[in-house]
């Protein structure tokens, strides 16, 4: 009975604030990545725990809130002269059309009316989730930071309680917080090194082989680094083709090995070097749970999306930690090593 009204209890505070979801995950990002810091801050350096906070919060407006409202501030402009010159976007459209009709390999691919506007019907049902409104997504940030100071000011409470409250051994506590810490720190910030990385070597080649907006480009080729399996290719390989269907067939070859070899090989380069000490996450996991994570959470399903399915695995090492049988006794003694000692025996 006490566990059947902690749940309806839990359910109806989730219920009616799940409007401020997005902002209590928001903290909870913020807070593993900067709890070193802090201890560090409160611990070694004797600082007041306020002024910490408060310098930490700063630090997030400063680096996190300020680049985002200027990316964004960027966009928009550019977004509403482009849709402005639609003239000029449909021309360039049909000549990609034309030029993909008259050739044997890409005829099939359907680009007729109905096809794009199914596409973009598909794609649409993301935005809200990725964008959502702009009141609600400064509510959320307020949120988010509100939530963050009394969560550091009071860390080790909170964390005591947390931990006590968990009716597990401490291994499976351990692997539970290496798990959550690992996943937040390599999605937090491993995704947005991979996206800026690939946005500026992007930017880069737009320019080189003379394609128009190489800057817009190149932020839209960061944008797309969180597309599962295609990634930067929904960027770079429309405009090859695009070069193609204007007849600067060099720029299109140049630009299509510039992408397949710089642009995505920087993904793998930054896979097997930063982004595995932050942590070593299965491709799997990252591809499903971003498509999760955008429809439950929005922007902040990037880090919790692949953390949701994530946790079925360590919630398996927890199983097998807490309820695991040990080795049947006759498996043990068939073991090899059992085999050498009574062969040496015998011997």
């Amino acid at each position: 009975m006490l566990i059947i009204i902690i749940l309806l209890i839990c359910i109806l505070i989730f219920k009616n604030l799940s409007y401020y979801l997005p902002g209590f995950l928001g903290a909870i990002t913020l807070y593993i990545l900067f709890r070193n810091i802090y201890n560090t801050l409160t611990e070694k350096k004797k600082w007041n725990k306020s002024f910490s906070s408060i310098f930490l919060i700063s630090l997030s407006v400063i680096f996190i809130i300020f680049p985002i409202w200027g990316l964004i501030n960027y966009l928009l402009p550019q977004l509403e002269q482009l849709i402005q010159n639609k003239d000029d976007l449909l021309s360039k459209f049909d000549s990609i059309k034309e030029y993909m009709h008259n050739k044997s390999i890409l005829k099939n691919i359907d680009l007729s009316d109905e096809a794009i506007l199914n596409s973009l019907q598909k794609g649409a049902k993301y935005i809200p989730n990725i964008l959502n409104s702009v009141a609600e997504t400064v509510i959320n940030i307020i949120v988010a930071l509100f939530v963050l100071y009394f969560m550091q000011y009071y860390s080790k409470e909170m964390e005591s309680t947390i931990l006590n409250a968990i009716p597990f051994s401490e291994k499976s506590k351990e692997e539970l917080w290496s798990e959550v810490n690992m996943m937040v720190r390599s999605n937090a910030i491993g995704i947005p090194i991979l996206g800026i990385c690939q946005g500026i070597v992007g930017a880069v080649g737009y320019w080189i082989f003379g394609v128009d907006s190489p800057i817009l480009l190149g932020i839209i080729t960061a944008i797309s680094t969180i597309i599962p399996v295609l990634g930067t290719m929904t960027v770079y390989v429309p405009t090859a083709i695009y070069l193609l269907a204007i007849g600067s067939t060099g720029n299109a070859i140049g630009l299509a090995l510039y992408g397949f070899i710089l642009i995505g090989g920087i993904d793998n380069i930054l896979r097997f070097t930063i982004l595995r000490k932050l942590g070593d996450v299965p491709p799997l996991i990252t591809v499903f749970g971003v498509l999760l994570g955008l429809n439950l959470f929005g922007m902040l399903g990037l880090i919790f999306g692949p953390l949701i399915i994530s946790s079925v695995r360590v919630l398996l090492k927890v199983y097998s930690n807490e309820y695991g049988r040990s080795t049947p006794q006759i498996i043990e003694s068939t073991s090899l090593e059992s085999s050498n000692n009574d062969n040496n025996i015998i011997t």
